[in-house]
């Protein structure tokens, strides 16, 4: 009985911590001043959102897009009241589970990340971390139950920055396991390195979603951009990508080495979604209840 009063104790004192934590964001009581995400995810969005009206890639879109509120609501509710009802409590919670039942020492890692130098580790983190992300989007299109809860992100008709934000909460559960795999095989990095990696990966997620005109150049064979990724959301796709395509999370080199790969034109007035998605759930409750009755596809 005491094993799981403990647990569920640190469960509490977690979930507690980070609404705390929160909080002190909101305040400006952070140190250092850089892992405060929640202004810095303000700055990032009215930035991106002021480039989308500026430098427009599909010019009679409209600045207020369809479910452009919507999809604000989701910033709110994926990052913050998720995280605090639930999610880091049981995240943290599993985390200590899984050190404490694996007993994990240094010489179980598989690499000694601590001997390299500092920006090396933080290279082979993003790297690591970007490309298990990237197998597990795959996985959310092939898995026809899981397909069910990533419909939410794919139901967006009109592309802008916070289109990137609205995914079902059950996505949250399906990444997370990723953070485990890179402590088993790196080990020990610094911790600064996990605020640096996330902060640049919402960063390009922003980007990749945006209504931008912007050309990546030689470089969209390493980083996915918002012409590579509205291929990903477009509704019609040619046969041998039924699943779908350019999976890429924050580098698009994977697509091009596992030829996952499709940009055949500019792709800028595609029709986003799927088939049936005149059907689908238009409201934030619904969308974040979907996915577990069985769907009719």
């Amino acid at each position: 009985m005491s094993f799981f009063l403990d647990y569920f104790t640190f469960f509490f004192d977690a979930s507690k911590d980070f609404l705390f934590y929160v909080l002190n964001e909101i305040t400006f009581n952070v140190s250092p001043w850089y892992i405060n995400y929640f202004w810095w995810l303000i700055f990032l969005s009215v930035t991106v959102w002021a480039l989308e009206i500026i430098f427009p890639w599909r010019k009679n879109q409209p600045i207020i897009r369809k479910d452009f509120w919507m999809d604000l609501f989701y910033i709110l509710f994926n990052f913050y009241i998720f995280k605090i009802i639930i999610f880091i409590g049981l995240s943290l919670t599993v985390e200590r589970l899984f050190l404490d039942l694996l007993n994990i020492e240094q010489s179980l890692f598989l690499f000694n990340v601590q001997s390299l130098h500092p920006t090396l580790q933080l290279l082979l983190f993003f790297v690591l971390i970007d490309f298990i992300s990237w197998g597990t989007h795959i996985l959310l299109h092939k898995n026809k139950y899981l397909w069910q809860f990533h419909k939410v992100h794919h139901s967006v008709e009109q592309m802008g920055f916070a289109a990137h934000f609205r995914f079902h909460w059950m996505e949250t559960i399906v990444y997370t396991p990723s953070k485990y795999i890179a402590l088993i095989v790196l080990g020990n990095f610094e911790p600064n390195h996990a605020f640096i990696v996330y902060y640049l990966t919402i960063a390009i997620g922003h980007l990749n979603h945006s209504n931008i005109n912007v050309n990546y150049g030689p470089l969209k064979y390493i980083f996915n951009n918002p012409k590579m990724h509205i291929w990903h959301h477009s509704k019609h796709l040619p046969k041998n990508f039924k699943t779908g395509v350019n999976f890429a999370i924050s580098l698009s080199i994977w697509d091009y080495v596992f030829k996952t790969n499709y940009i055949p034109y500019d792709g800028g007035n595609n029709r986003l979604g799927f088939e049936n998605i005149a059907t689908f759930p238009k409201t934030f409750l619904t969308q974040i209840s979907y996915g577990f009755k069985k769907s009719k596809d």
